[in-house]
């Protein structure tokens, strides 16, 4: 039992090593220098890389939330969904960069023998925009001008996710969403599935976890072809794999203090590899406060944030927001209001 547990152990360590380490060593051949690549702007559907859950989002935007996550999870590593209590909605909102309005929604339910089945919705309305058209200039030149007329887009991915403990260490997820893009009169539709695992090594509270996100088929505007009389360009999905550890420095049952560090590793199909570090301290399961870094990003770095739960019986209430600085971009507020239904422990969900 102790050689199997040793084993499985050092296979998914090996696993997070290899995705953390993969960026720094896939060019270490044979006098083979690493080269700097700029993989941005292969893909489309960025809306899908924003998660719009304050608790994430203030721990650097790493997956790996802490002890008594929500049905937010979805957004990262939906594998986490079995250790949210019995049943549990979330409504996120926030005003994304340039005025653009975010809104998502999360419900989960656990059913005990059969695992925890998960429904989201993210929409993002990016308002009404002026139109221009390129007006023609002596000499083949171009010039854009103002029509009087406005237009507007939105995103829209609606979710269905499905989680499950498959030993006390190991638990699996997934997520199936639907995706609409509309911009002006042209649009596409389209898929993606996420895969997710999360594992409990057996170390005290120590938890690994994998994902694998937006795994879908190219699409393309229609309409866009007839209107600008050209093929249509395919639009990638933004691929990422991400890896995360999270532990808990204060444990102990009769302790209201808890303090847990969580680091991720990202690598992405249209962007440089990325690394988020957070950390969260929550007394009496009732309050939290939280801070993050995110490194190797343009302009988003530090993350802050806080939480209150209201517990009521058998039920609770909670309140979260995050600040997010995105510096020549501006800060970005997020809040989220959540109820919970069926509260338990976090220990009493590993031992089912």
């Amino acid at each position: 039992m102790i050689m199997q547990l040793r084993s499985k152990n050092t296979l998914f360590f090996t696993m997070l090593i290899i995705l953390l380490s993969a960026p720094h060593s896939i060019f270490a051949q044979s006098g083979i220098s690493s080269t700097s690549i700029s993989r941005v702007g292969q893909s489309g559907w960025q809306f899908l890389k924003i998660n719009g859950d304050p608790r994430q989002a203030a721990l650097g935007g790493s997956i790996m939330t802490t002890i008594n996550p929500t049905s937010n999870v979805v957004f990262g590593s939906p594998a986490m969904l079995t250790l949210v209590n019995q049943s549990d909605v979330q409504f996120n909102f926030m005003n994304w960069i340039a005025d653009i309005k975010y809104y998502s929604l999360a419900y989960s339910q656990r059913i005990d023998w059969i695992g925890t089945f998960a429904a989201s919705v993210v929409v993002l309305d990016y308002g009404e925009m002026e139109e221009t058209i390129h007006s023609p200039l002596q000499g083949g030149a171009t010039a854009p001008i103002f029509t009087g007329n406005t237009f507007t887009a939105s995103d829209l991915a609606i979710g269905l996710s499905y989680a499950r403990q498959i030993t006390s260490q190991l638990s699996i997820g997934g997520t199936v969403r639907y995706l609409n893009e509309t911009i002006a009169s042209v649009g596409m539709s389209s898929w993606s599935v996420d895969f997710s695992t999360m594992y409990f090594t057996g170390f005290r509270s120590l938890r690994l976890s994998l994902a694998a996100r937006n795994f879908g088929p190219d699409a393309h505007l229609v309409g866009y072809s007839e209107e600008l009389q050209s093929e249509p360009v395919d639009i990638r999905m933004p691929l990422e794999l991400r890896g995360g550890i999270a532990y808990d420095f204060l444990e102990q049952d009769d302790d209201p203090h808890v303090l847990t560090l969580v680091l991720d590793g990202k690598v992405a199909s249209d962007s440089p590899e990325k690394i988020h570090i957070g950390t969260e301290y929550i007394f009496n399961n009732q309050f939290s406060l939280r801070a993050g870094y995110k490194i190797n990003y343009d302009e988003e770095a530090l993350t802050i944030g806080l939480g209150l739960i209201f517990p009521a019986g058998s039920q609770q209430y909670s309140v979260n927001y995050a600040y997010l600085d995105f510096g020549a971009l501006t800060q970005v507020h997020m809040f989220s209001l959540g109820w919970t239904i069926g509260t338990e422990k976090e220990s009493d969900v590993k031992e089912k």
